[in-house]
């Protein structure tokens, strides 16, 4: 079975409330009902409490011991951390040898009063009453400082960047412990509302037991058990239209994927708490069920096929936490997830013009399984967690609907497409097995808390990839030979084998000549030590050193990066009760994407003529001398084209594997001969917080980051670069340019012109020929890229306590500039980073989150969130009406492109040097509960974006899809796409 949340800690700080100065000697008792915990425990010289290895299970409360429980401390602990509480006490008499008596007690629990990380949280309890569309916590996080709706680089990556960076380089984590599908990154597991007790993002200076990224970290707290059982029953629904607004742009579901106006979402679930055996053994349950519908269109009228077809996503994940309280000091936990995500593309598309027929659909398929068992001790003196996990994720990008087969694309006498049957054409199935174990050791030694911990990872990859085993078929159809097609009657039924039995005309047939999976492992491993020193009552230096380990740096041609030592450095300096200065500094140490090393295995290949042009190039010095190319290359996915007239003519999958050494490549990838060093980022920060009342709390921070050793793509034969002539730029020329008939045209008089240069121009330059069986571009991922992230953040949270509205705004001023977006990101001309520099494409200046919750009556709340953030960046780029094509330099296509859509800029322009206008959305939410059966019975209305305002920017999206792709030259701007229109979303839950 599974595991349990890792512990957690609390620090107690006693002081007097008039004179501010420690109270030493004081008898405190921390207690959580919840779950039968109740230890007393008295201050030391300092005037501080510390209680390690508690269950993050229940909600704590701290009091001084046989005092009063006015004024006590109520706390939620989160997974990983040390929490923070200040006990302001007015004793009715204090001596040196006298016990204190106290006679009031003010808390103060909003503060960071341990270290410098920054960092923000939502709790369950305003996680339920946000406007959150379809339960999806990670969509939510956008109300959280340093956090905004990302630009992603497929569709299914995450929705949110931290810090502006990729979303794919945050560390993901469920109870402190490994979430991240580690093939590409982002979240293995999609935890859902039901099964979150807080979420936290941390941005900077935080402890040396987060690692594994040089960005932020995504840390989910799970709920637990506790002595009364409580729990939920819920159904929820998005009508779509006619209640939403209508709107020519694609909506997009909760994996990502484009849906139209026919949209609807229903979803249902439930979750159960309670103990097993009081005070010992507690379970909490949860199981959640959505299935989304989409109506799409074939319209392939040649073929006699026009209508409709249905998509259903489904979505089952369920969850299950037990915690066992072994003896007072000693805690024991399981803790097991499993999600089940299908997304079916059924064929056609959102409108007509989309030829796709079902038999050519597929399903992506998104199964993960993580199994965890955690132990904790919380002694006087040592503490310790520790945790296994196991977890598995299988993530088949396009199971065919059908039986495995060839895909067929069908022209007629025109040559104009009017039909694709019979597979998806590829295939994407990757099995990652993950192993994870983590220890923690702690000690108070006087005024020190000293830690030493490990966490190792290790994850086996097998990915099944590449074209059709089986054939792709482009085939041009005679007038008579769709005529027949059309009038066999099948309509949408029509199958790939109905067009091959016609044996027409073969204008092309590739096949995938390694139909099998392959991979290997990684191995993380992260070693750490801390020292929490509290150097006087009201200074607190934290020093730790971690150091890490990637296998992954020790594949390509040299050995693995072994001097990942990241020193940091944090200080917390208290004033007073009330206010919290902190400062913090260090390394931080990422990992690289197993995706780097697939990517070189999938698009390698061992031909003799690949391996000349290979030893070729480290004649030129450009592959290091003494580099075994055996270590670099590697019998990938390759498809080959055999030359045939008919169909029948085709050679079989089996007769066309001696094609291999002759087929030539525009693309090939080979692991990089220079070797692989881990990212690493120095992080900086800077805070002042002050708990200005019991329920207002204002901040301020700053930070800075500066990261190394990021991931982007370099062509080892890269053609001499190229620079259009401006000064042919005129307005006359560019009229005389669209005037010509055709892109050919264009392209020969631009290249008269030399604003263009043709492809055979630049193969002329690259510094070795393509040869039969070798590669036009022959790339290798390089560890060179870098970035600088500036922020200043304001806060002010007002918590609701005994008024009737609450709220939490904040502001960021922020700038991020790099030089590299994705593993995937190429220089857009012949490897000249030093033009690349410029904003990332999640880059904003000015983010304003405001969230408003307001109780008016008894069971009814209103919670109003706004969201305000200026314009993303927009990469002006080429347009073919202009200059006969997009690729101004001729290097060719690369394989980055159908991500990152960092094709060649247009004439003069920088990257990312325009701006998309500001957006703005403001949702609402209506909860009203009635008691009903021991229990409450709460309605709930959802409204997105309720002015219906038009957003070209802000939005989670696609690269290639988003409106930050915008042709230059002064051309008018072209709208693609739009954040979600006014939407609706109703619930009804039953909750005890």
């Amino acid at each position: 079975m599974p595991a349990l949340a890792q512990q957690a800690g609390v620090q107690i700080a006693l002081v007097d409330e008039v004179s501010g100065a420690p109270l030493a000697g004081t008898e405190v008792l921390v207690e959580n009902t919840d779950i039968g915990f109740s230890r007393i425990l008295r201050s030391d010289a300092r005037g501080l409490v510390r209680l390690e290895g508690v269950p993050t299970a229940g909600r704590y409360r701290v009091r001084v011991a046989g005092g009063s429980d006015d004024g006590a401390a109520e706390i939620l602990l989160r997974a990983n951390t040390t929490s923070s509480v200040t006990l302001r006490l007015s004793p009715a008499s204090a001596t040196r040898d006298a016990a204190i008596t106290v006679k009031g007690q003010r808390a103060v629990t909003r503060l960071n009063a341990v270290d410098a990380e920054v960092s923000a949280s939502l709790d369950h309890g305003e996680l339920v009453a946000l406007p959150i569309e379809g339960r999806d916590v990670l969509g939510a996080l956008v109300r959280l400082p340093n956090v905004v709706p990302s630009t992603g680089f497929f569709a299914e990556s995450p929705a949110i960047s931290i810090n502006g960076a990729n979303g794919l380089d945050a560390n993901y984590l469920l109870d402190g412990l490994d979430n991240n599908e580690n093939f590409l990154g982002g979240i293995k597991f999609p935890v859902p509302l039901g099964f979150v007790r807080t979420v936290s993002v941390l941005a900077n200076s935080y402890s040396v037991a987060y690692g594994r990224t040089a960005n932020g970290v995504v840390n989910y707290t799970s709920p637990s058990g506790s002595n009364d059982f409580h729990g939920e029953a819920y159904a929820l629904v998005r009508p779509g239209r006619p209640l939403d607004s209508a709107s020519p742009y694609p909506r997009r579901d909760l994996t990502g994927n484009a849906v139209g106006e026919s949209f609807e979402r229903y979803q249902a679930g439930g979750s159960i708490g309670g103990p097993i055996a009081r005070d010992r053994t507690f379970f909490y349950a949860n199981l959640e069920y959505t299935r989304d519908r989409n109506v799409q269109v074939v319209d392939a009228p040649a073929l006699g096929a026009v209508g409709n077809v249905t998509g259903r996503n489904e979505a089952i994940l369920g969850s299950l936490r037990i915690d066992h309280r072994l003896t007072d000091d000693w805690t024991l936990g399981l803790r097991a997830n499993i999600g089940r995500v299908t997304v079916d593309r059924p064929g056609g598309s959102l409108g007509g013009g989309n030829v796709t027929f079902p038999s050519a659909g597929s399903d992506q398929r998104r199964f993960s399984t993580l199994v965890a068992a955690t132990a904790s001790y919380a002694g006087e003196a040592w503490s310790y967690d520790g945790a296994v996990q196991f977890s598995r994720f299988r993530w088949d990008y396009a199971r065919p609907k059908g039986e495995a087969g060839p895909q067929v694309t069908v022209r007629d006498a025109s040559g104009l497409t009017i039909g694709v049957l019979g597979n998806p054409g590829y295939v994407f199935n990757d099995l990652e097995r993950t192993w994870q174990t983590t220890h923690r050791l702690q000690r108070k030694l006087d005024a020190h808390k000293l830690s030493l911990g490990a966490d190792l990872i290790h994850s086996d990859f097998a990915l099944l990839g590449g074209g059709n085993p089986q054939g792709n078929y482009t085939l041009d159809l005679t007038d008579a030979q769709v005529a027949a097609l059309a009038g066999s009657g099948k309509g949408l039924a029509l199958s790939a084998q109905d067009v091959l039995a016609l044996d027409p005309a073969v204008a092309n047939y590739s096949v995938e000549l390694r139909p099998r999976a392959f991979g290997t492992g990684q191995t993380l491993l992260g070693l750490y030590v801390e020292d929490e020193w509290q150097v006087t009552p009201r200074l607190t230096a934290t020093l730790g050193l971690r150091w890490d380990y990637d296998s992954l740096t020790g594949k390509g041609g040299k050995g693995a990066d072994l001097d990942n030592f990241a020193p940091r450095l944090a200080l917390n300096y208290r004033p007073d009760a009330r206010s919290s200065l902190r400062f913090g500094a260090g390394l931080f140490t990422g990992k690289l994407q197993y995706s780097v090393k697939s990517d070189a295995l999938q698009r390698n290949t061992t031909a003799p003529g690949f391996l000349s042009q290979l030893r070729a190039l480290q004649g030129k010095g450009l592959v290091p001398a003494g580099v075994d190319l055996r270590k670099v290359t590697f019998d990938g996915n390759l498809a080959v084209s055999p030359a045939c007239a008919t169909v029948s003519d085709c050679p079989g999958p089996e007769r066309v594997q001696a094609l291999r050494d002759s087929a030539t490549l525009g693309e090939a990838r080979i692991l990089n001969p220079e070797g692989y060093r881990s990212p690493w980022s120095l992080q900086l920060s800077a805070g002042y917080q002050v708990q200005a009342s019991d329920t207002l709390t204002l901040s301020a921070d700053v930070i800075y980051s500066r990261s190394h050793n990021l991931v982007r793509l370099r062509d080892l034969n890269a053609p001499a670069p190229f620079t259009p002539n401006l000064a042919a730029l005129t307005d006359a020329n560019i009229a005389l340019l669209k005037a010509q008939p055709d892109n050919a045209s264009r392209f020969a008089l631009a290249r008269s012109l030399g604003l263009v240069r043709s492809q055979a121009d630049a193969d002329a330059t690259r510094p070795v020929a393509l040869v039969a069986g070798g590669a036009r571009q022959i790339t290798v991922s390089e560890t060179k890229g870098e970035s600088e992230y500036k922020a200043l953040i304001l806060q002010l949270d007002k918590a609701k306590g005994d008024d009737a509205y609450a709220f939490r705004i904040s502001y960021t001023l922020s700038k991020l500039t790099n030089d590299t977006d994705d593993i995937n990101f190429r220089a857009a001309n012949s490897n000249d980073y030093s033009t690349e520099w410029g904003p990332s494409a999640n880059d904003r200046r000015h983010v304003i989150s405001a969230v408003a919750y307001l109780y008016p009556l008894e069971g009814l709340s209103i919670s109003v969130a706004g969201l305000f953030q200026s314009g993303q960046p927009v990469n002006l780029v080429p347009d073919a009406r202009i200059f006969g094509t997009q690729d101004l330099n001729g290097d060719g296509a690369s394989f980055g492109e159908n991500y990152v859509g960092n094709s060649d800029r247009y004439p003069g322009a920088k990257r990312n040097s325009a701006r998309l206008p500001w957006s703005a959305t403001i949702d609402l939410g209506l909860r009203y509960a009635l008691p009903v059966l021991d229990g409450r019975l709460e309605l709930s209305a959802d409204v997105f974006n309720v002015l219906d305002t038009n957003n070209q920017s802000g939005f989670a999206n696609a690269a290639t899809t988003s409106n930050q792709i915008q042709f230059g030259g002064g051309a008018p701007f072209v709208q693609r796409n739009a954040g979600p229109p006014r939407q609706f979303q109703f619930g009804l839950a039953w909750k005890f």
